[in-house]
C-alpha cells in the first residue's frame, strides 16, 4: 500500500469514516467532479480528457461505510511475521527470481536496491501480482474525495491520475487497482506512479501486465526515497551480558562497542545509526533497526510491515527467519497503547498522537519514562504490566 502519506495503499492508514449517504442520495456527486476541473487544468489536464473521465462518472455506494483494516498496525509482529514473511512466500519469490533473473541483475546494478527487497515487497503488496485489485481507480478516488473535502489527498491523486491519461501513460481501461486507488503490482497511488514509475524497455512504464517494470519501479521507489545500497535493513542480534538499557539507539560502531554482534555473533554493519528494536520486550527477539528500514517505511508506515520486507528479502537469499524464540504475548491492544500514550504525553515524555500505534518515537517515549521510573530492563515495550504500573 503506497505513501498516502502518500504514494500507496498501505499508506491509507487512516480509518474512513461513511460516507454521506444522504449526500449520495442528493445526487450532487457529478457537481462535486465538475468542482475539481479547475485544479485538473492547473496540471495540465485537457478538458477532452477531464470530460472523458467525469462523464457519466458516478459514486461508488460499495465505499460507504469502508474501513481501512491493516493488520501491521493491529497484529503482534510474531503473527504478522509467520504470515507475511513465511517460508512459502519466499519460496514463491524464489521462483520469480529465477523467471526474472536477467531483469532483476539489471535492476539491481542501475538502483543499488537488493533484487531480495525487491521482490519482498512485491510479494508484500500483491503476492507476486495475484491480487492487485480490479476496482476503476478513478472513480473510487473521485468517491474517496467527496466523501472527505477536508482531506485534499484523493482529490489530488485523481488529478494525478488524470495527468496519467493525459500524457498517454495508461488506457483508462488499465487504471484498476484497490479500492483505496492503489494501482498494479506495486499498488503506486497514481502521484507515485508519475514520481517513481520506469521502464526497462522503454515506453510507459507498465506496472500491470510488466514483471521488470514492475520490479523496477518498486526499485525505484526505493532509491528516491534514499536507499543506502549494501546497508542491511534489519539485523537480528542477541542483548550482551551486562548491557545497561541506558540507550536505545545509536550508531552501529557504539552497539559494537557495547558488545552486540549479529545473532550468528558476527561483526555489525560499520556505518549508520541503529534502534534496538524489542517487539516483544527484552524476553524476546531484538532487532538493529539500520537507515534502510526506515527507508522501507516509505513505502508503508508500519515498523511490522517494514520489518517483514526485511525478514522475507532475508529469506529469499536463503537465510532463516527471526531466530529467537518469541515469548507469550504480553502486549496491549490499541486501546490499552492509547492509554500508554495519554499517561506519557501527561508526564511529559511524548508529545505525538494518541492513536495506539506504536513507532520509535513512542518507543523511545516509553525507554524514557522506564529509565525515570527506574524500572529495569527500559526496554520501549508497552507491557500489561507497565500499564498497570503507569495507571497507579
Amino acid at each position: 500500500m503506497k505513501t498516502m502519506r502518500i504514494t500507496r495503499r498501505a499508506a491509507l492508514a487512516l480509518t474512513l469514516a461513511a460516507l454521506p449517504g444522504a449526500a449520495l442520495a442528493r445526487g450532487d456527486f457529478s457537481g462535486f467532479v465538475e468542482t475539481l476541473w479547475p485544479r485538473a487544468r492547473a496540471a495540465g489536464v485537457s478538458r477532452e480528457t477531464f470530460e472523458a473521465v467525469a462523464q457519466n462518472l458516478e459514486a461508488d455506494a460499495s465505499l460507504m461505510g469502508l474501513r481501512a483494516k491493516q493488520a501491521e498496525f493491529s497484529k503482534p509482529l510474531s503473527a504478522y511475521l509467520a504470515e507475511a514473511a513465511s517460508a512459502g512466500r519466499a519460496s514463491r519469490a524464489q521462483a520469480q527470481a529465477r523467471s526474472h533473473g536477467s531483469a532483476l541483475s539489471q535492476i539491481e546494478s542501475r538502483s543499488g536496491v537488493d533484487k531480495e527487497v525487491v521482490l519482498a515487497i512485491w510479494g508484500m503488496e500483491t503476492d507476486f501480482g495475484r491480487d492487485m485489485g480490479n476496482r476503476d481507480v478513478l472513480r473510487s478516488l473521485a468517491t474517496l474525495a467527496y466523501a472527505h473535502p477536508d482531506n485534499p489527498v484523493y482529490g489530488d491523486e485523481f488529478i494525478a491520475g488524470l495527468v496519467m491519461l493525459e500524457k498517454g501513460l495508461a488506457e483508462r481501461a488499465q487504471m484498476k487497482g484497490s479500492w483505496a486507488g492503489a494501482m498494479g503490482n506495486p499498488q503506486f497511488m497514481p502521484s507515485a506512479y508519475l514520481k517513481h514509475a520506469v521502464s526497462l524497455s522503454g515506453g510507459a512504464p507498465d506496472i500491470w501486465t510488466s514483471v521488470p517494470d514492475s520490479l523496477a519501479s518498486i526499485a525505484n521507489f526505493m532509491k528516491n526515497s534514499g536507499w543506502i545500497a549494501g546497508s542491511p535493513p534489519l539485523v537480528e542480534t542477541r542483548i550482551p551480558d551486562g548491557f545497561d538499557w541506558s540507550t536505545l539507539k545509536q550508531s552501529f560502531g557504539a552497539w559494537s562497542r557495547m558488545g552486540f554482534r549479529d545473532i550468528d555473533g558476527d561483526a555489525l554493519p560499520s556505518s549508520g545509526e541503529a534502534m534496538l528494536f524489542l517487539p516483544a520486550g527484552a524476553r524476546g527477539p531484538a532487532l538493529l533497526l539500520g537507515p534502510n528500514f526506515f527507508v522501507l517505511k516509505a513505502y508503508n508506515f508500519s515498523d511490522s510491515y517494514a520489518a517483514a520486507v526485511a525478514v522475507l528479502a532475508n529469506r529469499i537469499g536463503g537465510g532463516a527467519g527471526v531466530r529467537a524464540s518469541w515469548p507469550k504475548d504480553d502486549g496491549l491492544d490499541a486501546a490499552g497503547r492509547s492509554r500508554i500514550q495519554t499517561i506519557l504525553k501527561q508526564k511529559g515524555f511524548y508529545d505525538g498522537k494518541i492513536d495506539g500505534r506504536f513507532g520509535p518515537i513512542t518507543r523511545l517515549a516509553v525507554h524514557a519514562y522506564q529509565k525515570s521510573a527506574g524500572i529495569a530492563p527500559a526496554d520501549g515495550f508497552p507491557s500489561k504490566a507497565l500499564l498497570a504500573r503507569m495507571s497507579n
